[in-house]
């Protein structure tokens, strides 16, 4: 009798914990995940390669630096008469790369998400044309996203699991599995040219091109990498005393974040270490160090922090700063903004200190438009769509160069120009050759700044990802949805905000705009790993709120 009391007993246990694991598993994941993180250790000083200790006589090539910003809004700057807040955060310095020099107002992201822009910008092709056309993302991450509905939405996600055995081997287990999805090494990036050309090439930040033998940041032409190779990073510890964190509770991507990214760096593949301080305040601090130690020769620097993408995490002085901005997500994503315009300025400034800044090409972008996840409403205005939209936006970025005496300050280039063309312009400043063995989609735009070229640099302009597809053709942007077998047409030269679908009524031009697409995506090639998830994402209104009846949504693939 007493063994059967101690069976039930035990049972009982078991049933218990069963039953607490069901109906807590998203605490039970994020205990998993804590304990999967990597092993981080103490902050450690980098020191840079120092260049010659005094300036060559001459003329020298002209150094170039992209600024790739991830996630910020169109009208997350103050430029163009918006702001975060009605313009309760001014951004000063990243306003002056357009005002002194040129502001490309149709300039385009390369996709509505992170990794793949990032591609192009570093390749100056289409990513479809080698197979990187979805953002690597953990399995985990997916399953999480692709099975949660949230409340009000839509329409509900779908993980593709049966999609899983297509995996390519070493990418589905594992907290560094997701770092094996990589551009194929056959890819030539753009710091290999400038560093054939004698320059010192530098990255900050965020890579998420992979890290697999081969595809690392200082194995595809970097000299010097500090940063981290997944798609993000926490800004400083959660509990931090000098943090104010925003979390989205409705948002399945900002639980998984929470427990899941490190606070990590590593310098050209050390062992990963501590951050010193706010992440972007530690990237710009040995940013301006190294602008110091190459002084005296061109280098090439791509700087992509990872703001102001979630998670939400402020410093205290910069959300202190902001009393009048009364909603606490707000002020957060506006004292992040607040924090990056200041960085961008110290950049700047160490130009002029160390008298290069008149010898130095900056170019400015975004990976993608502002988050609908974020929950804030105003960041993509006026334009319609989030991220993960290919309405505008979506895609549209600010997008600015400056080189003082080189480009007319306050200079307006009316005609779209994209991602892919950051490649050819910074190997055009440096006298590079572009390679003659593969289709380069992207043209070098300083002819057009400097008024020897005329016209439009692209006729037409594409972008998918997976079922998802879109044209712009001159002025008319075509968009298909075919999850949903739901088209879109709009002419942009008078409805640049997409208000009026002209789909129905414009037959002739749609069949014409979907034999482009075909043409295209003749030229592409097939994903390089499948597409596990598919989820709605709303046009006129971020998540956190229940979505309106008969609200226009689209299906994304990653």
């Amino acid at each position: 009798m007493r063994l059967w009391t101690w069976l039930g007993a035990i049972a009982l246990v078991i049933a218990i914990g069963l039953g607490w694991v069901v109906t807590h598993k998203e605490a039970v994941f994020m205990m998993i995940a804590k304990s999967q993180l990597p092993n981080v250790e103490p902050n450690r000083p980098v020191t840079w390669a120092e260049g010659p200790a005094t300036a060559p006589e001459g003329k020298r090539p002209p150094n170039v630096i992209v600024i790739l910003v991830d996630d910020l809004g169109y009208n997350d700057i103050t430029l163009n008469g918006g702001g975060i807040a009605g313009g309760a955060v001014p951004t000063p310095n990243i306003d002056s790369i357009a005002r002194e020099g040129a502001n490309f107002v149709n300039g385009y992201d390369a996709n509505a998400t992170c990794a793949p822009s990032r591609a192009t910008i570093m390749t100056g092709r289409y990513a479809t044309r080698f197979g990187f056309e979805f953002t690597p993302a953990p399995v985990a991450f997916l399953r999480m996203v692709g099975t949660q509905k949230e409340e009000g939405a839509i329409a509900a996600p779908t993980f593709f699991a049966d999609r899983i055995k297509d995996m390519p081997p070493g990418t589905t287990k594992g907290a560094q599995a997701v770092n094996n999805l990589a551009v194929p090494t056959s890819e030539i990036f753009i710091p290999a040219l400038m560093k054939a050309k004698g320059y010192q090439t530098l990255h900050f930040g965020k890579w998420h091109l992979g890290s697999s033998k081969g595809t690392r940041p200082e194995e595809k032409g970097f000299d010097e990498s500090l940063g981290f190779m997944s798609g993000g990073s926490m800004f400083l510890p959660e509990n931090d005393p000098n943090v104010v964190n925003a979390k989205q509770p409705w948002d399945p991507i900002d639980r998984f974040l929470w427990p899941n990214l490190p606070y990590m760096v590593q310098f050209n593949g050390s062992e990963n270490f501590a951050p010193k301080g706010y992440m972007t305040d530690y990237l710009t601090d040995e940013a301006v160090k190294s602008i110091h130690a190459n002084r005296n020769r061109p280098f090439f620097m791509y700087f992509t922090p990872n703001a102001i993408h979630t998670p939400l995490q402020a410093k205290k002085e910069d959300y202190d700063a902001l009393p009048q901005i009364k909603d606490h997500r707000l002020r957060v994503y506006g004292a992040m903004m607040r924090n990056l315009d200041r960085n961008v300025g110290r950049i700047l400034k160490q130009l002029k200190d160390e008298g290069i800044d008149d010898n130095t090409l900056i170019i400015l972008s975004s990976d993608n438009g502002g988050a609908h996840y974020i929950g804030l409403s105003e960041i993509n205005r006026p334009f319609r769509g989030f991220k993960a939209t290919f309405f505008e936006g979506g895609i549209r970025s600010p997008f600015f160069m400056r080189w003082p005496g080189t480009i007319q300050a306050g200079s307006q280039f009316p005609y779209p120009v994209g991602h892919m063309d950051i490649f050819p312009t910074a190997a055009a400043a440096a006298g590079a050759d572009l390679p003659k063995d593969r289709v380069i989609d992207g043209v070098d735009l300083l002819p057009y700044l400097k008024g020897t070229a005329k016209g439009r640099p692209h006729q037409t302009m594409f972008w998918r990802s997976g079922q998802y597809e879109v044209v712009r053709d001159g002025d008319w942007k075509l968009q298909y949805n075919g999850a949903l077998k739901k088209l879109w047409l709009f002419n942009l030269a008078v409805d640049p905000t997409e208000q009026n679908n002209l789909a129905a009524t414009e037959s002739a031009r749609v069949v014409a705009m979907q034999a482009l697409l075909k043409a295209h995506n003749a030229e592409s090639v097939k994903p390089l790993w499948p597409s596990l998830l598919q989820g709605p994402v709303t046009i006129d209104q971020p998540s956190g709120r229940p979505t309106k009846p008969g609200a226009e949504y689209i299906q994304w693939d990653n």
